[in-house]
């Protein structure tokens, strides 16, 4: 991703003063009504949920039932009810497999406004048909007032890809799949027009390189975007690091802030070992997803964004609290 000369600093600020940072922020009310009190209290082990991760992992015989559930915006449901419903689904699949899991099934609830067109349970079902996950039930109803939708999911990992184990020194890598457009302002949907075969075995990567142990750290990209998505991963971790947006995969020409917004269907930042950086890019390379080293784990605190010999703090500080959920004891 190429930057203009003397945009890096402007852009770092704009990116750390973005709307849906603020909507991560509401977590912290999670966080602390449920927060620590959660572990270990209603589960059976004290380490069965991960503060800060994509889904809830609730330890098992042979590993990790894990669970994870996600809402659609109102206006986003109403603006493109079809891609609402499949992306509600597919957002749940990705949080699944960013935790290394497969996921298993999932329900739906969904309020269904009055005059609302009912396209949103067409692409619910276009989804559960492309990743292979049924919608074994759920709540349906009409409503006055705007539609709502929320989908949860379940899966199982045998071995955890979680976010508070990144470590100094660790390699940073991020992993997209570039063939797709933009659909709205934000997303960048490479799912829709993808062979039914081809993002099962994208999404299927992830617990495959997890249980030989390569990945050592991960989140998916979500609506908060690239560097938001790191700084929450930073955040649970405890850690800081440099991320080159040079080295970024991008679509040509695209705007840079616009790209560092975007929510891409198919987008990871993992962390790794310096050993096993290049065999983990080529095996999503082998995939059609673009995968590179884009930075470094670091153990001084906060998100250094680099380009082009400059550099700039993320949100112009050397810390961002976000989640709440902070680094495990």
């Amino acid at each position: 991703m190429k930057l203009e000369p003397n945009q890096l600093a402007q852009l770092a600020l704009e990116l750390g003063a973005r709307a849906e940072l603020d909507q991560k922020r509401d977590i912290q009310l999670a966080a602390s009504a449920f927060g620590q009190s959660a572990r270990g209290r209603f589960l059976p082990s004290t380490d069965a949920v991960k503060n800060g991760d994509d889904a809830a992992a609730i330890r098992t015989d042979d590993g990790y039932l894990l669970v994870a559930a996600e809402g659609m915006r109102n206006e986003f449901v109403a603006a493109d009810p079809w891609f609402a419903g499949y992306s509600a689904l597919m957002v749940n699949v990705s949080d699944i497999a960013a935790m290394g899991g497969r996921p298993w099934a999932v329900v739906d609830v969904l309020f269904l406004g009055a005059g609302q067109n009912e396209r949103v349970l067409d692409g619910l079902s276009a989804a559960s048909r492309t990743f292979g996950v049924p919608i074994v039930g759920g709540h349906t109803t009409r409503v006055e007032g705007p539609t709502s939708l929320a989908v949860a999911i379940v899966g199982h990992a045998r071995r955890l890809i979680e976010s508070h184990t990144a470590l100094p020194g660790q390699v940073l890598l991020c992993a997209i799949d570039l063939r797709g457009s933009f659909r709205g302002r934000s997303a960048f949907n490479a799912a829709t027009a993808a062979l039914p075969e081809t993002t099962r075995a994208q999404l299927g990567l992830l617990p495959e390189l997890a249980e030989a142990g390569w990945i050592r750290s991960g989140k998916d990209i979500s609506n908060a975007g690239i560097c938001g998505t790191l700084a929450m991963l930073l955040e649970s971790s405890g850690c800081g690091a440099r991320l080159d947006l040079g080295r970024l995969p991008a679509p040509e020409r695209v705007d840079p802030l616009r790209w560092l917004t975007a929510f891409p269907s198919f987008g990871f930042l993992l962390t790794v070992e310096p050993r096993d950086s290049e065999r983990v890019c080529a095996r999503f390379e082998a995939l059609g997803v673009t995968c590179r080293e884009v930075g470094v784990m670091t153990q001084a605190p906060g998100l250094v964004l680099m380009a082009d010999g400059e550099s700039a703090l993320f949100g112009g500080r050397p810390q961002l609290e976000l989640t709440g959920f902070g680094a495990l004891a």
